[in-house]
């Protein structure tokens, strides 16, 4: 891998690549900044793009910072191309142009062995729509992995471990609410089980996303691809949010996060600062520790357990698809462990 200030300077003589193409020197972008870069997981090129030149350097930075607006797709899809031109490296393909479907075939078929089949799909997948995109830039003239196929993977159920009912409210109730930080956690993991919220959108609610409609009170969510999504909000999150927001003292704050960290100054309980995904997991697995919850959990088990419960309190697969802002009902037949107990029960006639 080679810095990305040392692939591309901004000195004129080594733009004069572009002065005959698209590129040209004067509507050129300012390079991003190392920590732009390391946001986007970006702070380093691959060497094989370095020596491409300077035009295979920018489009693969744009690839990143200009095609993809995901963070969290660019951060999965900058370790996945990065992992191949390190696979490349090391058995000596220095060029990008002999990068052909019979080695791109044989990183699936490697990666195959120690990975599970859904990443190395998410891997060939970053792969090839990276190549579109400097075939498109006149960098390579063909994609090498478009005709490449990735493994076959059928999942009917998924992965995400769900909670009883049961396990759900005693996680709930041992929280200490008589602190800042109880009624926060408390209120967070409201969220997620009766919204079916995932973290990243429980996490950047502001204040005033929390509103009240009629007699009613609704949540804003900012789910991803850009939609906004509202959800009318149950009557004991209500009380979970009320007792919250009154006991931060943040209802005035319309603008500012709704989740923040704990402050170390004197005199204000909450930060200015939003929690983050890390701080949400952290917070989850040490509840679930002190409630004695074995199951080891993360902030995505909380959207199974309310879709599951609300199942099997006789809720239809579509309104759960519609609460869950998910495009296909397929998708929201994955959070449903309704038929585990059936399982179970019928395993245990086997009776010898």
């Amino acid at each position: 891998m080679v810095p990305f200030y040392q692939t591309c300077q901004c000195s004129a003589h080594r733009l004069t690549a572009y002065d005959k193409g698209p590129y040209h020197t004067q509507y050129m972008p300012p390079i991003p900044s190392n920590r732009q870069l390391a946001k986007a997981g970006l702070n380093q090129v691959p060497a094989l793009i370095a020596r491409a030149g300077d035009r295979a350097a920018w489009r693969f930075v744009e690839f990143f910072t200009a095609n993809i607006r995901n963070p969290n797709t660019r951060r999965a899809y900058a370790r996945a191309v990065g992992d191949f031109f390190r696979w490349c490296d090391a058995r000596r393909i220095h060029d990008i142009n002999r990068i052909n479907p019979t080695i791109v075939a044989a990183f699936v078929e490697q990666r195959g062995l120690t990975h599970a089949k859904p990443s190395v799909k998410q891997e060939l997948a970053a792969v090839r729509m990276l190549f579109d995109w400097l075939v498109v830039g006149q960098v390579v003239p063909t994609n090498p992995a478009h005709s490449v196929r990735g493994p076959k993977h059928v999942v009917k159920r998924g992965k995400t471990p769900v909670l009883t009912r049961e396990e759900t409210r005693e996680l709930l109730d041992s929280i200490d609410t008589d602190t800042i930080r109880g009624v926060r956690d408390r209120a967070l993991i409201g969220v997620l089980v009766y919204s079916f919220a995932r973290i990243g959108a429980a996490i950047t609610l502001k204040v005033d996303d929390y509103f009240a409609e009629g007699k009613r009170w609704k949540l804003r969510l900012h789910e991803k691809g850009g939609k906004e999504h509202v959800v009318p909000v149950h009557h004991t999150l209500e009380e979970y949010l009320d007792a919250y927001i009154g006991t931060a003292g943040i209802r005035e704050q319309s603008d500012g996060p709704l989740f923040r960290t704990l402050s170390t100054a004197p005199g204000r309980p909450l930060s200015l600062e939003p929690m983050t995904q890390p701080d949400a997991w952290r917070m989850i697995r040490r509840r679930a520790k002190d409630a004695g919850i074995k199951t080891k959990i993360g902030c995505h088990t909380f959207r199974a357990t309310g879709i599951t419960a609300y199942l099997e309190n006789g809720g239809t697969l579509e309104h759960a698809q519609q609460i869950a802002a998910h495009e296909s009902p397929r998708t929201t037949k994955l959070y449903d462990r309704t038929t585990d107990q059936v399982s179970l029960d019928e395993i245990e006639r086997i009776a010898i």
